[in-house]
């Protein structure tokens, strides 16, 4: 006897990565990094109007790698509903990495014109420790900036998850973890030059660090990652491994009922968002001129969370829109009004809990579906 079969479920199609209006705004952003920023910085001159300064070349800078960071939080605060408190420690460590490839390219031309950095001859250190092999080849440094990241979320976040160890304990466990690496970062014996860090670089791949030429090409480089973590991320998130992801955090349990792992996507997006958070660091490193533990501070973990918060979380677009916005306020209140800086942050969290749970992201869709139904 034959049994008749079952139609199969006509699944939707996905649609287009971007819509006509996001891949018009994607190619202006291009355009801005790419030609329009490096000809108002490096061609117009100094003084007329359209002139981009210097200044305002790194602080852009240092906020698209805050942005990445911001993304990277999204991917697994927004679609897979894990708030982490500690990424300050993924962005810190990237940026060590890079540091320390930058400290051996000083060469002798350090205080003590010694091949060894300043501070550990200032310690009275004769080799470089084991952990610095590494750090005179740029290739290395490169695979360094993913892995190590990478490694140190991988171990983490599996026993981590395979614990089942989720909400504000995960959150605490994390920040718990950055602060005990700031203690270690702090101490001299690591290696790692202690409270001052690393500083005072000189060269990158033999040229010069401090050259406006070369401060826009690590503008221009930053943006381009930016950009393609964002088109990366925007075709991860649609893909059959985002929504698994977005249904890991609607409903776990239910996930778990229909055949799927949660621990193996949930370790996945972690270490990616990792991985991003390390390479936002590195590119931090040249264009600021400094790492130091400080990086490490809850507070700057924290921050970063704050970001995708106030931009709108589950967006993508939100938590680079909060990144420049807080940022920004930060850039012009630590001048104008430095003692309320932190109580202002405090507040704009709080509004944003309270008011705006979708950010400014979906307080701008609101509006926009109020004006349709209004005309």
């Amino acid at each position: 006897m034959n049994h008749p079969t079952a139609n199969p479920v006509a699944l939707p199609e996905p649609g287009p990565l971007l819509t006509r209006t996001g891949w018009s705004a994607f190619i202006v952003a291009l355009l801005v990094v790419c030609a329009l920023a490096p000809l108002l910085n490096l061609v117009v001159p100094e003084g007329h109007p359209l002139h981009l300064s210097d200044y305002l070349v790194g602080l852009l800078g240092k906020i698209m790698c805050y942005a990445i960071c911001a993304l990277a939080m999204d991917l697994i605060w927004g679609y897979t509903g894990i708030l982490s408190l500690g990424h300050g420690l993924f962005f810190a460590l990237g940026g060590y990495v890079m540091g320390m490839y930058l400290m051996r390219q000083i060469g002798r031309d350090g205080n003590y014109q010694s091949d060894l950095p300043d501070f550990m001859v200032f310690l009275d250190w004769k080799e470089l420790p084991w952990h610095w092999a590494l750090s005179d080849s740029f290739l290395a440094t490169l695979l360094l900036v993913v892995l190590v990241p990478g490694l140190v979320a991988f171990v983490f976040g599996y026993f981590a998850f395979r614990s089942r160890i989720k909400g504000v304990y995960f959150s605490i466990i994390t920040q718990a973890l950055t602060y005990a690496a700031l203690l270690l970062f702090f101490r001299n014996e690591t290696g790692l030059g202690g409270n001052n860090g690393f500083t005072d670089f000189k060269r990158i791949l033999g040229m010069p660090i401090a050259t406006p030429g070369m401060r826009m090409t690590l503008f221009v480089i930053t943006g381009l990652v930016l950009l393609g973590c964002f088109l990366g991320a925007r075709w991860l998130v649609r893909s059959k491994f985002g929504r698994v992801l977005q249904a890991v955090r609607d409903a776990e349990s239910r996930v778990m009922f229909c055949g799927y792992n949660p621990l193996a996507y949930k370790l996945a997006i972690w270490t990616l968002s990792a991985v991003m958070c390390g390479v936002a660091g590195a590119l931090y490193v040249p264009q600021v001129g400094i790492i130091n533990p400080g990086e490490l501070s809850p507070a700057n973990s924290i921050e970063i969370a704050v970001w995708a918060a106030v931009g709108g979380r589950g967006t993508l677009i939100g938590p680079i829109v909060g990144a420049f916005m807080v940022n920004g306020a930060k850039s012009w209140l630590t001048v104008t009004f430095p003692e309320f800086w932190l109580y202002c942050l405090g507040a704009l969290f709080i509004v944003v809990t309270l008011f705006l749970p979708q950010g400014v992201v979906g307080l701008v869709k609101k509006l926009r579906q109020r004006t349709g139904r209004s005309a």
